[in-house]
């Protein structure tokens, strides 16, 4: 199992030039547990991501990994403890998946990043469990989008992160490799007790998938905890402007929420 760590934003302020998107933000990731940040377009979801992830530095306030700011970490400490995978990774021409996914394996590697013998261990294991050992020896360029949401999922098991930070990782994916990806998220988290940090678009897959949701809207957390405690008619109103009807979805037995547009609501006589 990993160990679990705390990640938490402190009076986080992010601004883009001298545009604010989130501002006084404070929020905690409940440590080896999955949770996805849901909201409109626009509502500061990836933002957050990013800073979590230090690819953008607060302008005031501070991201905090067990206790210590973020920006202040080694990059080689921070790499081994925390993983993302962005929106819409970039793998370099004509590179084959088991190099790709060996890259995970560079915050562990001493300065001549020589591989050991754990090294190749962890590279096996990671394709393995993402179900892509007989698309080793494959370029990247060449596989399906599920196939390849797969081998950048298996780069960052092979970084053996505490932490995983996934931006829309079903985006473009059709539905059944949607469930796929999640699936193996979920796997990740019950097997090695990864803390899991995604943005999702899909907010019912959202509350399947994940323990904790935090609901944001205009830069700010509106609601966060279990899926079954927030998400509200209400909630659904503040966060998308869509006025909906909530039932318990019949698989899971998690929130199902179902948009009421204007023209499919049913007019009884």
């Amino acid at each position: 199992m990993t160990a679990s760590h705390r990640l938490e934003a402190d009076s986080v302020t992010l601004s883009y030039g001298t545009r604010t998107i989130i501002d006084g933000l404070d929020l905690q990731v409940p440590p080896g547990r999955i949770t996805s940040i849901v909201g409109a377009n626009g509502c500061g979801k990836s933002t957050l991501l990013r800073a979590f992830a230090r690819l953008l530095k607060p302008r005031s306030g501070g991201v905090l990994l067990d206790g210590r700011a973020l920006h202040e970490l080694p990059s080689k400490e921070l790499a081994r403890t925390l993983g993302l995978l962005p929106q819409s990774p970039i793998a370099p021409e004509g590179i084959a998946v088991a190099d790709l996914v060996g890259r995970g394996r560079h915050p562990h590697q001493g300065a001549l990043a020589r591989w050991s013998a754990r090294d190749y261990e962890v590279v096996a294991e990671a394709l393995a469990a993402t179900g892509a050992s007989d698309l080793a020896d494959r370029p990247v360029d060449e596989l399906s989008g599920g196939q390849r949401q797969r081998v950048w999922i298996a780069m960052a098991l092979a970084q053996e992160t505490g932490i995983l930070l996934l931006d829309e990782p079903t985006t473009f994916l059709d539905v059944a490799h949607q469930v796929e990806v999640l699936d193996l998220l979920t796997d990740l988290n019950r097997d090695r007790g990864t803390t899991i940090v995604m943005v999702l678009h899909d907010l019912n897959l959202a509350a399947r998938y994940s323990d904790s949701l935090v609901a944001m809207a205009g830069g700010r957390v509106r609601a966060s905890g279990g899926p079954g405690e927030i998400l509200t008619p209400e909630l659904v109103r503040e966060v998308y402007g869509l006025d909906s009807s909530i039932i318990l979805d019949p698989v899971s037995g998690t929130p199902l929420v179902l948009p009421k547009g204007r023209h499919h609501v049913r007019v009884t006589q």
